[in-house]
């Protein structure tokens, strides 16, 4: 019997030592992703392991997994305009490596490239374009700025193995002497279209008035003339439309009451 107890131990170690090298000597490239291969007597492999399980040889081999999808980042950056003013920038980068550069990736920069790469390019692209534009530039024409830094940057970091697939600008904003100077005239402006406002309207009261006077200065003669041809027939006409604007008007009022002429006031009480 303890012959055959020592056979199945030998053969459970076995089992056990030969299922460790050869889950060492297998690993698995998920979807989106890249292997590398770092051998520890030739150095870094040229050649790229796609998705799926592959072989590599236990303890001289070791896979380097590369994430391939694309992935945000935000660099937030300081620089100046062509006329001397503080600008700061966000620029909102969507990259992803070349699979097919990811061995001089991680051979010349390392796993952590996008620490490395991107904020130094950023910087010199985005110092370099802000310095061609005045500070009103960048506000007016953020669609020229946005579309040249996007050139220059993809240009820049296809020379890093670099896949840009989305540049834009999200943040801009300037120092505060700058902001406060427009501030002020934004303000200048206002006033002066107020007060361009205040001299047409006097202008159009004067007009309004002059055309007034004429009006009744027309009138005046119209009436003089009629008075002069027709006799007093006017005027009379005039009181009776004058009186019967005032009895109408009466007429509507509830404090005003009217009695029958020749009668006696609220009760007929005769007097004792």
């Amino acid at each position: 019997m303890e012959p055959l107890l020592n056979k199945l131990a030998k053969f459970g170690i076995a089992m056990a030592a030969g299922s460790a090298v050869l889950q060492s000597a297998i690993y698995n490239v998920d979807a989106g992703c890249a292997g590398v291969i770092f051998d520890r007597f030739t150095g870094v492999k040229t050649y790229v392991h796609g998705e799926g399980t592959h072989f590599v040889i236990p303890l001289v081999q070791k896979p380097i997994i590369f994430d391939c999808k694309a992935r945000p980042r935000n660099i937030p950056v300081i620089t100046g305009s062509k006329d001397l003013q503080n600008v700061n920038i966000t620029l909102r980068i969507l990259f992803r490596p070349k699979p097919s550069m990811l061995p001089n990736i991680f051979s010349q920069v390392g796993e952590d490239y996008d620490e490395r790469i991107l904020p130094s390019i950023t910087n010199e692209v985005l110092k370099s374009v802000v310095a061609r534009f005045d500070a009103s530039e960048l506000i007016t024409q953020r669609e020229t700025v946005s579309r040249q830094v996007s050139e220059d940057l993809e240009e820049r970091a296809d020379a890093f193995g670099l896949i840009l697939d989305d540049v834009s600008l999200t943040h801009l904003s300037f120092g505060h002497e700058f902001t406060h100077a427009v501030e002020q005239k934004q303000v200048a402006q206002q006033d002066a279209e107020r007060a361009r406002f205040v001299v047409e309207k006097a202008e159009q009261q004067k007009i309004a008035a002059i055309t007034t006077a004429e009006g009744d200065s027309i009138a005046a003669e119209l009436i003089a003339k009629s008075i002069t041809e027709c006799g007093e027939g006017l005027i009379e006409l005039r009181k009776l439309e004058a009186a019967e604007e005032i009895a109408a008007a009466m007429a509507r009022s509830r404090n005003i009451s009217y009695l029958p002429k020749g009668q006696g006031l609220l009760l007929n009480i005769q007097q004792q």
